[in-house]
């Protein structure tokens, strides 16, 4: 969903109030501003899904979910993500207006545009996050999920569980299981 890079730098304060005033989504990178492009209808359909069953799950506690139009900061001079599912259960966060600091779960639904950049550089940055307990990868082409859980030296091990179309998957970090059936519910995937 990444495209059309701007070639001027820009400052993280700058980013923070020109995104403020524009219509679409930017992404902030290194200086650079990187706008967000659409998904697909299956894309859109699993975080439907996925939205729903973690509000569902959150409704009577002190946490909350958060899908694409809030922003997950990693320091104050950036990167800047939008990550299409965010769980913070944080008192920081509570007084979060456009910005996240404190995830402890971050969903990407992959898309064949951005995958490369989720699964590296993207879940790189992400893993400085002392709050990140778990990384979702949810495939929008077939179905199958990934998750990487913060293993106990969690600046160099996470650990990867793999779930299969008939599998339950166990968002550790908010407890909830769910089965694979319930994300890809009434999701049509291209033939093209």
């Amino acid at each position: 969903m990444i495209a059309n890079p701007q070639s001027q730098p820009i400052a993280p304060l700058d980013y923070l109030a020109w995104e403020l005033q524009q219509p679409g989504r930017h992404e902030y990178i290194d200086g650079r501003v990187l706008a967000m492009t659409g998904a697909s209808a299956a894309h859109n359909t699993v975080l439907t899904n996925l939205s729903r069953e973690l509000s569902n799950h959150l409704r009577a506690t002190p946490c909350r979910v958060f899908t694409a139009d809030m922003k997950v900061q990693i320091t104050a001079e950036g990167p800047f993500f939008y990550p299409d599912a965010a769980v913070t259960c944080s008192e920081q966060d509570d007084e979060a207006t456009y910005t996240l600091s404190e995830p402890c779960l971050i969903v990407e639904v992959l898309s064949p545009s951005t995958e490369a950049f989720d699964r590296g550089a993207k879940f790189a940055h992400y893993r400085r996050l002392s709050s990140l307990q778990e990384y979702v990868l949810i495939d929008s082409q077939s179905a199958g999920v990934e998750c990487f859980r913060s293993g106990p030296d969690r600046e160099r091990t996470w650990i990867l569980q793999l779930y299969a179309p008939d599998s339950e998957l166990f968002f550790e970090s908010i407890d909830l299981k769910l089965s694979i059936a319930a994300i890809y519910e009434k999701v049509r995937f291209s033939t093209a």
